[in-house]
């Protein structure tokens, strides 16, 4: 491979096209597109976004949802040399623009239902280009002959994360972030070009970018998994030959509920992969049991980190014990990166407070300057991403992930860490998942727990929490719920259910108080 672009994210796709040329790059549905056929589209899409702007795209968007357009427009963006920014057509229309214009955005590839978005956009006053590959095939004469090169400072892709204003914050990624990133997991994993790898996330989720870029980076094979796989989880993962699986812990409870974790079910899977929220340990050693053949690992990192930061590989033996509320350790931080867990008042702790990082992986701020403020810091001349998450140093050295800063609350006096009553409920027989939500009613907090699993008087549940908990933190109000939801990139939705539960605190609508 060139050396002078083994730095760029497209060089991984190259990569796996020297080792694999006709092996199958991706596979949605019952299509199969090869290495060869993708780089094909690619190179002829990248020349038709670089002339459909009379300068070259500031960003292109990818306007699709998971499957062939979206994984070759990623690349066709990248090979054209600019930005990409994966972008969701089933986002409200008012948030998609805020994103596009955000970026910088000045050409989208579309799909069937990014057209329509797009045309609403455009409809709206916005000026973008738009490539619709399966509507209108372009030139050939105009295919680029190869990528285009790229500097390891170049911004590779754009994603976006939830603003506390409710305006979407930009995270920018640069090839050398993700040079690094890379590097570091082909000496961690040991994936080749016969491994097929699950595709579970949506690609404004940063974990796709994992998926994709390290197998293609092996010359393997990347599989969409639709929501309807998870009926039958194991029979799906045969039929695919499926050997990497990675997504959300939330999945792990999905393919319970469909009997789909019994011992040995999932024989197939070399590595079993999490990140994205907290893995509980149950549902590890659940997991462990029905991909007996698989190394599981939990892995941690914000999309400011660059795709995961941390990980933890899971010992059935020595994990549980490492684990706090029930939670697995997220692991060590990655080589070449520095950390501090700060208390409080801003002091170092040797054993618990906010992680912060610093290295090679962290992008240098977000989009809007404005937006970096407590969270970009400089601090002894480096800038350090403070990651607003609760960490506890385990006493091999692990990290343990506790909950966000901002996940505690204060009750009656008492300082509640919400983390701590949800494993509490997890003990309680029947109880399958809690979580612990706090809501105000005329300027009081409650809290409100929304539970899976066999329904149980809300007396019985506090009756419980009381032999665990300080009485000043027992909440007083209990739902239980078929499954918890969750939002597009299938964690659990806590912002929609701290809704819900504002909305059961008044009027006739609130749960049975305990």
């Amino acid at each position: 491979m060139n050396t002078e672009t083994s730095h760029a994210l497209y060089s991984r796709f190259l990569r796996g096209l020297e080792a694999s040329p006709e092996g199958v790059a991706f596979r949605v549905g019952g299509t199969a597109v090869t290495y060869a056929e993708a780089h094909r589209s690619a190179l002829l899409w990248a020349g038709a976004l670089l002339r459909s702007t009379p300068a070259p795209p500031g960003a292109v968007g990818v306007l699709a949802v998971k499957g062939a357009t979206s994984y070759v427009g990623i690349l066709a963006g990248l090979f054209a040399g600019v930005t990409v920014v994966p972008l969701q057509p089933d986002f409200p229309a008012a948030r998609t623009r805020q994103m596009i214009e955000a970026a910088g955005v000045s050409a989208l590839v579309v799909d069937d239902r990014g057209a329509a978005r797009a045309a609403e956009l455009r409809a709206g006053g916005l000026d973008v280009a738009v490539l619709d590959p399966g509507a209108t095939a372009p030139d050939p004469a105009h295919a680029l002959a190869s990528p285009r090169p790229v500097d390891p400072s170049d911004v590779a892709y754009v994603l976006f994360t939830s603003g506390s204003t409710g305006r979407p914050k930009g995270v920018p990624i640069t090839h050398a972030n993700t040079a690094h990133y890379f590097g570091l997991l082909d000496r961690r994993y040991d994936f080749t070009p016969g491994d097929v790898f699950s595709q579970t996330f949506d690609l404004t989720f940063d974990c796709a970018m994992f998926d994709l870029f390290c197998a293609w980076g092996a010359g393997a094979s990347v599989v969409a998994v639709p929501p309807h796989a998870y009926r039958d989880l194991p029979g799906f993962l045969a039929e695919q030959g499926v050997t990497v699986w990675f997504s959300t812990p939330s999945a792990i409870s999905m393919v319970r509920r469909t009997s789909g974790l019994q011992p040995d079910a999932l024989p197939g899977l070399r590595w079993s992969l999490f990140a994205g929220e907290a893995l509980k340990c149950a549902d590890a050693a659940d997991w462990q049991r029905a991909a007996s053949s698989s190394t599981l690992e939990n892995l941690y990192g914000p999309t400011e980190l660059t795709i995961t930061i941390t990980g933890h590989r899971w010992d059935p033996e020595t994990s549980p014990g490492l684990g706090v509320n029930g939670m697995s350790p997220i692991g060590t931080v990655n080589d070449g990166h520095d950390h501090l867990l700060l208390d409080d008042r801003g002091r170092p702790d040797p054993d618990e407070g906010e992680l912060w990082i610093t290295g090679p992986q962290a992008t240098r701020g977000y989009l809007d300057p404005t937006d970096d403020k407590d969270r970009f810091v400089e601090r002894d001349g480096r800038t350090w991403y403070n990651t607003g998450d609760r960490i506890r140093r385990a006493p091999n050295g692990e990290l343990v992930y506790l909950g966000r800063a901002d996940a505690q609350v204060q009750v009656q006096g008492w300082r509640v860490e919400l983390a701590e009553i949800d494993h509490a409920l997890r003990l309680y027989g029947g109880v399958e998942d809690a979580v612990t939500v706090s809501g105000t009613i005329n300027g009081v907090t409650e809290l409100v727990v929304f539970y899976t699993g066999t329904p149980v008087r809300p007396a019985d549940l506090a009756t419980r929490l009381r032999d665990i908990l300080p009485p000043g933190i027992i909440p007083r109000h209990y739902w239980h719920l078929d499954e918890l939801p969750l939002n597009p990139n299938r964690k659990v939705d806590r912002a929609g259910l701290r809704d819900r539960a504002a909305g059961l605190l008044v009027n006739g609508g609130r749960p049975r108080p305990a």
